[in-house]
């Protein structure tokens, strides 16, 4: 498969010829989320033409960044998914995620959102220093699709778990809405308003913005 490239002995021209295409980073982010069928990249990523999806995913895989997986009976299917190489680009993704939320305000109505995203979104926003030691529940759902996701702060800071003990609230919203909490931008009242159900301590609410670093301002 012919490919570009710059033709400079450095290593962010090389990784720039692999990851600089329309679509590769969010093709990336999608297999970030676990493995995928072509269909389900196709439903993830609005917008972009089976031929280019092709494109992508076949030029990954000749660089190693991401391999096929035959699943067989009784529901057999072509799955793609990260190599080590590509699972490399997990905290690359996540500071781009970081960089990229000073511009992701105010949203543009239409604009498609996934709710594992949300994981993604606690990964890249967890704080890493002390944070009030409470557990949360966070259940993102949208259009008949859910992600859940165990988070608990801490005096190391803010992590992912993922075992059953009971947690100070449970919240149930829309992705857009559950960002908007984890800010601390969003108003339980107008929360509620967009559909947002809590169940637990309420008064955990206010520290949930705790466990998360957001910059919402160039330069904090």
């Amino acid at each position: 498969m012919d490919s570009f490239r710059y033709a400079q002995f450095c290593p962010l021209a090389r990784a720039t010829e692999i990851l600089g295409q329309r679509w590769t980073l969010l093709v990336i982010r999608e297999l970030i989320c676990g493995p995928q069928r072509f269909a389900d990249l196709k439903r993830r990523l609005p917008g972009v033409s089976p031929s280019v999806l092709t494109e992508r995913l076949d030029a990954l895989t000749e660089q190693g960044v991401v391999e096929r997986r035959e699943v067989g009976p009784p529901t057999p299917a072509r799955l793609y998914a990260l190599t080590e190489h590509g699972q490399a680009l997990r905290p690359i993704l996540l500071d781009l995620t970081r960089w990229g939320l000073r511009w992701l305000l105010p949203p543009v109505e239409g604009d498609h959102m996934e709710p594992d995203w949300i994981r993604l979104g606690v990964e890249a926003f967890a704080s890493p220093s002390h944070t009030p030691k409470r557990r949360f529940l966070l259940e993102a759902a949208l259009d008949g699709r859910a992600a859940t996701i165990r988070v608990e702060g801490g005096p190391r800071g803010t992590r992912i778990v993922d075992d059953d003990r009971p947690v100070d609230l449970a919240i149930r919203a829309l992705p857009q809405t559950m960002i908007g909490l984890m800010a601390g931008l969003l108003p339980a009242a107008m929360a509620q308003e967009q559909g947002a159900e809590f169940s637990g301590d309420s008064a955990a609410l206010e520290d949930l913005p705790h466990l998360f670093q957001f910059l919402l301002e160039d330069g904090n």
